[in-house]
């Protein structure tokens, strides 16, 4: 408990001035009240302590486009935080404060985590203080949520509500295994279906973002689709393993290296394409500049084409808000 820390961030927010404030006798019956003054919004948020160095993970959501940004101790200590960088694709941030005595958490094993283990997920709900609640493994593994680019996240039913974001998910020994991220709810409270992301996607994200201020992943350019059962009959394919490239950008990677829309992607250095999902990770995984050979299903045919990997473009402003 004492590696969790609650995050405190800030921002100017102006109105838009309204044409009418510039005609003096509107201004003399309406005053001062309506005048364009300077506001400031803050919200509310977890982080976890990885290193005495100061290093705090948190979700990128938390402190995005945050001014100031402050953290509480569960000693009671305040300290100012500084942006190190963050990774909107994964929705994770790296802090950094200058403290003394800083509790570091000790990292678990989310690979060992099975459905029915036992998990706490401890942060600050609601603004209340520090928290700490109780559950199970639900799930490992989901994907497709529409929450991140990539997704991988550790399911639970333990209560995580709006504050708890960036708190720690950990394991019955104390152990973080997950980085609490997103909750399922019609309500804005817990309905017992929560997300967090795996401390082994998180240690990688926070490694980059350390020592070099971002994430460099792999891209090849292209626009991939699920293989349907029907897509799969119909390309003659004996399983849905794989994915659909549905395009290709021009002059990109892939259409460099002879890569077509109506390929069928079945394997990235002969691992092996599942689904949508794990192809962008594969990719992802690949270093920009070097070369990786992609196995294809294209007329019934099993090719292999070799492609120059080119790096990931930054997220747009819209994809991040979305």
């Amino acid at each position: 408990m004492p590696s969790v820390v609650n995050i405190f961030t800030s921002k100017d927010v102006r109105t838009s001035r309204h044409p009418l404030l510039n005609d003096p006798l509107f201004r003399r019956f309406f005053g001062e009240q309506l005048e364009d003054e300077p506001q400031r919004a803050s919200s509310l948020g977890s982080g976890v302590i990885v290193g005495a160095e100061g290093f705090i993970l948190t979700n990128h959501h938390v402190i995005e486009a945050a001014e100031e940004i402050d953290i509480a101790l569960a000693d009671g200590r305040k300290l100012r935080a500084k942006l190190v960088g963050t990774d909107p694709e994964t929705d994770l941030a790296v802090l950094r404060v200058d403290g003394a005595n800083l509790p570091a958490v000790t990292f678990g094993q989310a690979e060992t985590m099975q459905v029915g283990d036992v998990v706490l997920a401890i942060g600050n709900p609601f603004g209340v203080g520090q928290t700490v609640t109780m559950g199970i493994v639900s799930a490992v593994g989901r994907s497709h949520l529409g929450i991140n680019t990539f997704e991988n996240f550790i399911q639970t039913d333990a209560a995580i509500n709006p504050g708890n974001s960036g708190g720690a998910l950990v394991d019955s020994s104390g152990n973080l295994v997950g980085i609490n991220s997103a909750i399922y709810s019609r309500s804005g409270g817990s309905m017992g279906i929560g997300f967090a992301i795996p401390v082994s996607l998180a240690r990688q994200v926070m490694d980059q973002i350390i020592v070099s201020g971002s994430v460099v992943r792999g891209w090849i350019g292209v626009e991939v689709q699920e293989l349907t059962i029907e897509l799969a009959e119909s390309f003659k394919m004996g399983s849905t393993e794989g994915t659909l490239i549905a395009g290709v950008l021009r002059n990109g990677p892939a259409d460099r290296a002879g890569i077509k829309p109506g390929d069928i992607l079945t394997g990235v250095d002969d691992k092996p394409v599942t689904d949508s999902s794990s192809m962008l990770n594969l990719v992802a995984a690949l270093a920009p500049g070097k070369s990786a050979r992609l196995q294809v299903t294209r007329d019934g045919k099993k090719i292999e084409l070799q492609v120059t990997v080119g790096k990931r473009p930054a997220p747009s402003r819209r994809n991040q808000e979305d």
